[in-house]
């Protein structure tokens, strides 16, 4: 597997401009199934939010992970697509997942343009996947596929934290602590979603992992019907 382009002087700044909430990537507007957790009275706390957000991290989170830092290291773009399809069940999550991926694709052109992401944006008009948008932007921008695993993870826990201060009031010291606590899990995860990206070039996209959540695809489902909402998804 290829490890991109080599990381520069800025690319650590890099990292943190992709994994920033305030990059325009249209993260803000979705919860990342904490609206219909928090309803549904599985989250009421920093500690019910501790347990959604380790189990995304090691669940959703990690396939997340492992195409992002497959996408960065130069396996096919659109055959990681079609591997993204398959690992979401949820016909609401892979609207998401490539509304998403078509927003980060605005961003990441306007910010770090290369040819790949100009390719896969031409094949895919309606959106990519949202990890394999990302896997591209960081390495059009210098960064390594653990990088881009690390950005992947980021997104899959501080969404639904940020989230959930909205929903439930909860303090945000509360909740950034929660963030903090996975750290070491985050980490772990992430080295092994390189890992198993690293494999995958080599044995294809079957050895990428397709790990999931049923509960947040059965969700996802009800929460595109209600009425009303605060968040996209």
């Amino acid at each position: 597997m290829g490890t991109g382009p080599a990381r520069g002087a800025g690319s650590r700044a890099a990292l943190l401009v992709l994994a920033d909430g305030r990059f325009p990537a249209g993260g803000h507007a979705h919860s990342g199934g904490a609206e219909a957790a928090v309803k549904a009275g599985r989250i009421k706390d920093a500690r019910g939010l501790a347990d959604f957000c380790r189990g995304r991290l090691h669940t959703t989170g990690l396939t997340s992970a492992a195409l992002a830092a497959a996408a960065a290291g130069g396996l096919d773009p659109l055959e990681l697509d079609h591997a993204a399809d398959a690992r979401t069940p949820s016909p609401a999550l892979r609207a998401t997942a490539r509304r998403l991926g078509r927003q980060l694709m605005r961003a990441a052109r306007a910010t770090w343009p290369g040819p790949e992401l100009t390719a896969l944006a031409a094949a895919l008009p309606r959106g990519a996947h949202q990890p394999v948008v990302l896997g591209l932007t960081a390495g059009s921008a210098g960064l390594t596929p653990e990088d881009a695993a690390y950005c992947a993870l980021y997104e899959a826990v501080s969404g639904p934290a940020t989230a959930t201060v909205r929903l439930l009031g909860l303090d945000p010291f509360e909740a950034t602590a929660v963030l903090a606590r996975l750290a070491p899990e985050l980490d772990e995860v992430a080295a092994h979603a390189t890992e198993r990206a690293a494999r995958a070039a080599h044995e294809g996209t079957d050895a990428l992992p397709a790990a999931s959540g049923p509960l947040l695809d059965i969700t996802a489902q009800a929460h595109a019907g209600w009425p009303v909402r605060l968040f996209a998804s």
